[in-house]
Order: structure tokens, then sequence, then C-alpha cells
């Protein structure tokens, strides 16, 4: 498969992610906004912020560093000691499951059960779901590494249903007889096997597995480091958790939509054009420039995606926490706190990109070398975290994020400015913006400031719709500067969704 063919795919995966992750987030936002309005701050911290961390500390323990070790290289491998290692992820979820449990119900302080009943039944469907999720993980690295776009489904019990029935249909059909679609041929197959020719696993995929949880380890601290300040430190009451974890959650909400399906997919594209052990110029040419291409139109979006969120953000803050959650948001520590994340949101969506190349182009060595980075900066995170948030309250930890993004973006810059010095590619040169475009983005945010302080929030509904007006006619005129100054850019995305539109009309 060329470069070409696999952006093709990529550009369908992400682009088909981003619908079904606009769909469930829109509905969950609609039923959080619902849900506000009947359960306590208590309630909500302890099963937003705890029982939450529980699971997907479980998750990412048992499975993280197995998906980037098997996704790596292309599909022609042994599958069969590929699948004997991705099940290896089953038996580790139950371990941390249970171990979890009971760190949570015994060494943790446990809610009172007048403010927050059930605890207990909590801890352990959160550790029972993080298990059955993970018996559908070899048939999910089995789709995404076949790039199967229609396949992307969630959730646990049904996430493996729909796995298993889709793959036990496709394994039925002619064109999988005749050996055109996968690697197996029944769906015993993807059970573990034991040959004598062969290891039950592939060695160097399980030392790479190996590199990738020191690694996404932690990653996972700095991710989720401030749910574990606040769940083994107690610097917060369950309260203030509660509230931090919904503007977290609000503030996140377009980094998920969209940041999140473009690394997924785009990390599979570079992981598949790029190889790990060479330098760039020792690669196909029309790979690298392919990969250096897509990397400078993807650091550019995510550039004035972040941006125009920060911009539009903290001049209305304060009124989407008051039309989401009320008073109790909307009040107190809740705009400032959101005025915040819209700046770590910019941070975020820079960090995603540059990381997604520079684990998918990094050699073993240089992961390995990485984590070292990585460790120095989880400890930092951690003791800035406690600090600041004892200062500052719960911004603090927004804070202690901005300043660990900015650290992590610039040790993937320099990876890539290394990376592309040899060769006449320069994709960072994405990051400079036109002084048009600057001027634009600085004028929108001037006027949608002082829109805030004459028409938001305590005026009524009409001053109300007026500032939403005001922020619209900024924003249109933006995006129209952006499409005035930005042709390269505006050209890949008409060229992407192009080719994903012909692909969907070819399938």
């Amino acid at each position: 498969m060329s470069s070409r063919e696999v952006l093709g795919q990529a550009a369908r995966l992400a682009s088909s992610g981003l619908l079904l992750q606009v769909l469930f987030r829109v509905i969950t936002f609609v039923l959080n906004a619902f849900i506000l309005r009947f359960l306590s701050k208590e309630i909500v911290g302890v099963v937003n912020v705890r029982l939450t961390l529980l699971y997907s500390t479980t998750i990412f323990l048992a499975r993280e560093a197995f998906r980037r070790a098997c996704l790596s290289g292309g599909t022609q491998r042994h599958w069969s000691q590929t699948l004997n290692l991705l099940w290896l992820t089953v038996p580790l979820g139950v371990f941390w499951s249970l171990f979890l449990g009971w760190v949570w119900l015994q060494l943790l302080e446990v809610p009172d059960p007048n403010v927050v009943p059930h605890y207990g039944t909590g801890v352990a469907a959160f550790g029972l779901s993080a298990v059955v999720e993970l018996l559908g993980e070899p048939l999910w690295v089995l789709a995404q590494a076949h790039m199967f776009v229609r396949l992307k489904l969630f959730f646990t019990a049904v996430l493996v249903l729909c796995y298993v029935i889709y793959f036990t249909k496709l394994l039925g059909s002619p064109e999988s007889s005749k050996g055109q679609v996968l690697p197996v041929s029944r769906m015993t197959d993807l059970l573990p096997s034991i040959t004598r020719s062969r290891a039950f696993v592939n060695w160097e995929e399980a030392k790479l597995t190996w590199s990738f949880f020191k690694q996404s380890f932690l990653k996972q601290i700095l991710t989720e480091g401030e749910r574990y300040v606040m769940t083994f430190l107690n610097v917060l009451n369950f309260g203030d958790q509660g509230v931090y974890d919904i503007v977290n959650n609000l503030g996140s909400l377009v980094a998920r939509l969209i940041f999140q399906p473009i690394e997924e997919s785009f990390y599979i594209f570079f992981a598949k054009v790029l190889e790990r052990e060479k330098d760039a110029t020792l690669q196909k040419q029309e790979d690298v420039a392919v990969a250096a291409a897509v990397l400078e139109s993807l650091l550019k979006l995510a550039l004035l995606t972040g941006l125009t969120i920060t911009v539009f953000g903290f001049a209305y803050s304060q009124l989407a926490l008051d039309i989401y959650g009320g008073a109790m948001l909307s009040s107190g520590s809740g705009p400032v706190l959101l005025r915040a994340y819209c700046l770590y949101v910019l941070l975020l969506a820079i960090n995603g990109v540059t990381e997604c190349f520079t684990f998918a182009a990094m050699s073993k060595e240089e992961v390995d070398r990485y984590n070292f980075t990585m460790l120095a900066l989880s400890s930092s995170f951690l003791g800035l975290s406690y600090l600041l948030t004892h200062w500052c309250g719960s911004v603090g930890f927004i804070l202690a994020n901005c300043f660990n993004m900015g650290i992590r973006i610039t040790q993937s810059l320099r990876f890539i400015h290394r990376y592309y010095q040899k060769s006449p590619h320069r994709p960072l040169a994405s990051l400079y913006l036109s002084p048009v475009l600057l001027g634009a983005f600085a004028l929108s945010g001037g006027i949608t400031a002082v829109s805030e302080v004459f028409l938001c929030c305590e005026r009524g509904w009409p001053a109300r719709l007026a500032h939403i007006t005001v922020g619209a006619l900024c924003l249109g005129a933006t995006l129209r500067t952006v499409f005035l100054t930005e042709t390269k850019l505006i050209h890949f995305l008409r060229t992407q969704l192009a080719v994903s539109r012909l692909a969907d009309k070819t399938t």
C-alpha cells in the first residue's frame, strides 16, 4: 500500500471517528446538563474523578503499551504471535482491577455514605467494566491495523459484541476466503495459540511493548496527574473536585471531539509510512515528503483551532457555564477555571500533533531516552500541581498542566527539527501565522471582551443573545481571514475530504 493510500485511509478513519465522537459527545453533553440539576457536587466528584480514575488507570496499565507496539510497522507479520501478545491484556486487566479496587476501598478515604451512597458497588462496577472492554482488544487492534473505517464503535459490552459480530461476518465473506482482507481465516484464529515452529509471541514486539509501557506510564501520570493528586493527597474536597471535573470535561470537549480522532488516526499513518530505525534521508523520499506535508497541515490546523478556542473562550466561559450548569458552575471559580482551560486547549492541540508524529518516528532507543525526560517531567508536574493548588486553588491544576504541556511540546519540536534537519522539508514552518491573521484574532478578542462587560451575564437573555451575536460575527470574520491567508491548509483539507468521499463510494 502506497503512502498516498495510507493517507487516504487515515483521513477516512479520522473523519469517521470525528463524526461518531460528535454524536456521542452531543448526547452526553445534553444528558450531563440535565443530570447536573439533580446531583450534588460531591457525587459528581466521586464518580467523575475517583471512580473514573480507577477505570482509566486499569485500562491504561493493561493495554496502552500493547496497542502502541502492535500498531507499529506494517500488516505483514505473524499475526498469531501478535494476537497472543494482545490477549495478555485480559489477565493483566483482571489483576489491576482487583489490586486497584482494593486500594480504592481500603487505602483511600471512603466518602460519607449519607452523602455518596453505594461507593463499594461503584468500585466493583467500574473495575468489571474495564475488564469486559479489554476482551475486545485483539479485535480492535486488528481492525485499526487494517484501517476498517466503518468499524468505529464504543462502550464496553456493546463494543466487544459489535467487534465479534463484525469479524464473524467479515471472515465468512467471499473476499476473506480469497485471502484478500485479513491474515486470519476463521474466528478461532483470533484466540491464543501455541505452535512449535514459532515462539508464542514476537519478542521484538514484546520488547517494544515494554518500552512503550514505561513511556506510557509516565504519560498517564501527566495526563491524569491532577486526578491522582486529588485522590491520594486530598488537596480538594469532593465538591470542589466535582466542579473542577465538570469544567475540565467541558473545556476539553473540543479536544476530545477533534484532536483525539486526528491523533489516533494519523499516528497509524505516520507509523506505517515512516521506518523507526532509519534516518529521514535513508527512507523512501516520497514517503518522507508526504509525512512532512501532512505534519505541516496538521500543525497548522491544531494551532488555528486552539487559538480560536483560546481567543473566544475567554469572553464566553461564564455564559457557557451558566447555560450548562446554572449558578453552581457560573459563580465562584468556574469561569476562571474554564478561561484557563481555553489556554490549555491551545497547548493540548499542538502537543497532540507533535507527539503523534514523534512517537511514530522514534526508534526504540529514542523512546527509552525520552522516558527519562518524561520521568523528570512527571515528578516536577506532580510537585508543581500540589504547590499551585495550595496557592491558587483548583486553577493551579490547569496552570501545572500548561507548564507540563509546554515542556512536552518543546521536546517533540526538537525531535521533529532534528528529524528533518538534513532534508529540504520544514514542517515546523506552519507554526508561524501571518500578521493579518494575528491581527484578526487580536481584534476579535478585544471586541468580545468589551461585549462581555456590557452585555453579559446578569442583564437577561436579550443581552446574552446580543453578546452571542457579536461573537458569531467576530468568529465569521476570523474564519474568513483564515480562508484568505491559509490557502495551503484549505487545499489540504479539501483534498482529504475529496479522497475520503471517493473512498466511501468505492467501499
